[in-house]
Order: C-alpha cells, then sequence, then structure tokens
C-alpha cells in the first residue's frame, strides 16, 4: 500500500501539483533555451570547465538538485504534514539494508561491465586517473551525488506517485506518467544533443524499471540504492567530452558516439533480470494487483490500518 501512504498527511490536489508544475515549467524553460540557441553545448561546457575547473563545475550542476531534495522534503514535512517515513515506504521505517542492497548489487554490475568493456575495447578508453584529482571528485560525487539521485526519486516516484494515485485512485496511471516524465526530464541532456532522440527510449526505460521497483516493492528503497550507485559509481569510473557529468575520472571514453541496439539492452534485456533477481529476495508476488490494481479511498485505507495515529 506505498502509494496509499500519501493519505497520511493532508490531502489537496493543489499541493501535489505545485512541485511538478514548478519543475517540469523549468525544465521546459531549459529545453527551450537550448533549442534556440546557435551555441554547441559540447564546447560552451568544455569553456566553463576550463574556466573553472571540473570539480566546481560539478558541484555547480549538482548544487540545485540537492536543494530540491530538501524541498520535496520540506514540502512534504511542512504542507503535506506527513512523515518522510511514509512518503519513502509502506513498511514501519526505511529499510536502509534494501537501499544498500539494489546500490551493491548494481555498483558491482555497473563496474564489472565497465571493465568488461574496457577489456573487449581498449581503443575507445584513455586512462584518465590522476589521484590528485580523483580524492576530489570522489569527495563531491560520494556527498552530492546520492541527494541529487533521491530528489529525483522523491520527486517522481514518491510525491507525484503517490498524488496522481491518490488522485486516479489507479496504479498504472502514475507509472506511466511519471516515468515518461522522468525520461523527458533528461532532453536538454548533452547526450540527446549528441546522440539524437533516440536515447530517450533509454531514460524512459529506466523510469519504468524504478517505477515497477516501488510499486513491487511497496517502497522507494530499491529505486534509491539503484539510481544512486547508477550515477555515483559511473561518475567516478568514466567520463567523455558529451555527457552531463564531465568529471576526473578513472577512464575518459574518447570514442565517437553512436547510437545503437546497445541502448535497448539495458531496457529490455538487464533491467528484467534486476527484476527478476529483486522478485526472488524480496518474494514479489500478484504483479497485476500490484502494478494495474486500484488505489483505495482513503475510508478503505483507514479501516484496513485500523485509523493509525497519524492519519489526518
Amino acid at each position: 500500500m506505498y502509494i496509499e501512504q500519501g493519505y497520511k498527511g493532508e490531502i489537496g490536489l493543489w499541493k501535489y501539483l505545485f512541485l511538478p508544475l514548478g519543475f517540469i515549467g523549468f525544465m521546459i524553460y531549459n529545453y527551450v533555451l537550448t533549442l534556440n540557441s546557435d551555441i554547441n553545448m559540447e564546447e560552451a561546457m568544455q569553456q566553463i570547465i576550463d574556466q573553472f575547473g571540473t570539480n566546481l563545475v560539478l558541484i555547480i550542476l549538482l548544487a540545485p538538485l540537492v536543494v530540491g531534495l530538501f524541498v520535496v522534503l520540506g514540502w512534504t514535512w511542512f504542507v503535506h504534514q506527513q512523515s518522510i517515513t511514509s512518503l519513502t515506504t509502506s513498511r514501519k521505517k526505511i529499510d536502509w539494508r534494501r537501499i544498500m542492497f539494489a546500490f551493491g548489487l548494481w555498483g558491482v554490475v555497473t563496474i564489472l561491465m565497465t571493465g568488461l568493456d574496457v577489456y573487449l575495447s581498449p581503443e575507445k578508453y584513455e586512462l584518465n586517473f590522476n589521484l590528485v584529482k580523483f580524492i576530489p571528485l570522489a569527495i563531491i560525487a560520494i556527498l552530492l551525488i546520492p541527494l541529487q539521485t533521491s530528489f529525483e526519486e522523491y520527486l517522481f516516484r514518491a510525491h507525484m506517485m503517490q498524488g496522481l494515485g491518490i488522485w486516479t485512485k489507479t496504479k498504472w496511471i502514475p507509472l506511466v506518467v511519471t516515468s515518461t516524465l522522468f525520461g523527458l526530464m533528461h532532453i536538454a541532456n548533452p547526450e540527446v544533443e549528441k546522440l539524437g532522440h533516440g536515447i530517450l527510449t533509454f531514460y524512459i526505460g529506466t523510469g519504468f524499471f524504478l517505477g515497477i521497483l516501488t510499486l513491487m516493492d511497496e517502497g522507494l528503497e530499491l529505486a534509491l540504492g539503484f539510481h544512486a550507485a547508477n550515477n555515483l559509481i559511473t561518475a567516478l569510473l568514466v567520463t567523455a567530452d558529451w555527457t552531463a557529468f564531465q568529471t576526473d575520472s578513472i577512464y575518459k571514453d574518447i570514442s565517437e558516439p553512436a547510437l545503437g541496439w546497445d541502448v535497448l539492452i539495458p531496457v529490455f534485456v538487464v533491467y528484467p533480470i534486476l527484476l527478476f533477481i529483486f522478485s526472488k529476495k524480496y518474494g514479489w508476488t500478484n504483479w497485476k494487483e500490484r502494478l494495474f490494481g486500484r488505489v483505495m479511498t482513503k475510508e478503505e485505507f483507514v479501516a484496513i490500518t485500523d485509523g493509525e495515529s497519524d492519519l489526518a
């Protein structure tokens, strides 16, 4: 009953619209600026990095999203008068073991896949490791990237999913809407400019994967761990001149990027395998109900939970 956890706050449609509309409006504005600009984003980014350095630019890129996390949590606490625990999970307390399992699993897989690609295609990479530069990167990344990814999870898979679910009384509508919007959020990324809009298949597919994780596990913990590992490990391992995060990582991808079938492998091969692993570990059943079932009314939820004291 993850979506129904939203009933533990003060319900109001405008309360669920304010933050998403503000963020989506900002993203649309940012995208329109890139469309109407004749500036090459890759060259512009390189000029900024040359002037300020990769670490400072990384902080500048991450800082608004880190602030956004505290805005979402603060909005939940003060406006919704809802606990952060009920925004995060249907369990009595946040399961940190779930977060760490997802983080560890995907972190190991990412390291192994990257190492295999470097071994099989060494011409695509150059060793970029510099300990003096890498240590500050590691500190910044470890401190800020999990907060950045948590903002995206709490906005899309928590705040928006609970709000849409309560409003529509469905589970599939918030899954489809939040996953699509999550993918489109990346439309202004330099990767999209370099590879074309086909790369959005990967971002939207990732949104669906994270949404399915959240609904099947009745909580945000697995999505939080996976997303943090994905961005953090990648930032530390590999960089390129055409990616959103350009860092003093261990390797630099110097190949000419091209959109191919490999963009579909994570979505249609890797993610289903991960869902199978998670389902076996946590005993998921009744997929149809959890993904396409009806969201209870507040009265039904109160009756089932015996009127818990923190219900509004």
